[in-house]
């Protein structure tokens, strides 16, 4: 028997008109939860959805292809927009607002001002992206002071940046709390990300290889083994499974993405990539514990 169809996911794409519903809602004593998005949305993004669900009385989701984060020579214009089915899928997963603002509602013209992050920000990421924090910086500042949400949920597959926002929303005292979800899989253990549409049935195939990869070089830090012998070893290995390039593997302190002194994992770690399949750049994350 068919499913009936989800009701209409109301939708704005001013800042008033989300202040006016969520302040609504704020009059009747209800909490707020809020999930930043890029569109393009998979089972990852749904599950911060319903974990917001299990967070707050209403949820709030965004859809905004944020143009300060990516480079002159990045996937800008081609990265995947499919905004009546986000609506669905958001629907379906107990959204009660999506907000999809333009370029020119969330930076008006003559906007100039930035937000400058260090801390976690620095080095992994950066080193490649160097625009990238602080693009993403301004954009979540702005969605969390327009949404004046209670709680926002971020996935661990963007682990640094989850670490960059929590210390940002520290540092500026913003009152929203942040929670951190853990990363979604598929069947082979491949992370699931809006860029894995654009790989090929053979990209795909060896994508999957990424998070064994990095499952044993955990065990391995755990085991007590050299940090930087690890860290290159499945660098090679990356390079060897038929990735194309390898930004890094770095196996960090959890709390703060420190390098570990004397080499060796003495405190919880956690082990981060990036990879490149032909012109698509993975990333992924997991928990290193300590030995």
């Amino acid at each position: 028997m068919d499913q009936p169809p989800h009701p209409a996911l109301p939708l704005v794409t001013t800042v008033a008109d989300l202040r006016q519903t969520v302040g609504a809602w704020k009059r009747q004593g209800l909490t707020v939860g809020f999930v930043p998005t890029m569109g393009a949305l998979h089972e990852g993004h749904l599950t911060l959805v319903r974990e917001a669900g299990q967070q707050a009385d209403r949820v709030v989701a965004s859809v905004f292809v944020n143009p300060t984060q990516f480079a002159a020579h990045e996937d800008l214009g081609s990265y995947p927009r499919q905004e009546a089915r986000d609506a669905e899928l958001l629907a379906g997963a107990g959204c009660h607002l999506m907000f999809a603002p333009t370029t020119d509602e969330m930076y008006p013209e003559g906007f100039s001002t930035g937000v400058s992050v260090g801390g976690p920000a620095e080095g992994l990421e950066t080193n490649f992206r160097p625009h990238f924090f602080g693009g993403v910086a301004v954009v979540v500042a702005k969605l969390l002071n327009q949404v004046q949400a209670d709680v926002a949920v971020f996935g661990e597959k963007d682990y640094q940046q989850l670490m960059v926002v929590r210390r940002m929303v520290r540092d500026l005292d913003i009152p929203t709390r942040i929670v951190g979800a853990p990363t979604q899989r598929d069947g082979y253990g491949l992370a699931l990300s809006s860029r894995n549409a654009y790989l090929s049935a053979d990209e795909i195939e060896v994508a999957r290889r990424l998070n064994g990869i990095l499952a044993l070089a955990a065990a391995d830090a755990t085991a007590g083994g050299s940090v930087a012998e690890i860290e290159a070893e499945a660098t090679k290995s990356l390079l060897t499974a038929g990735f194309t390039k390898v930004d890094y593997v770095a196996i960090r302190q959890a709390d703060s993405l420190a390098t570990f002194d004397d080499d060796r994992v003495d405190r919880p770690g956690r082990i981060l990539a990036a990879a490149w399949l032909g012109k698509t750049r993975l990333i992924d994350n997991m928990a290193v514990p300590a030995g």
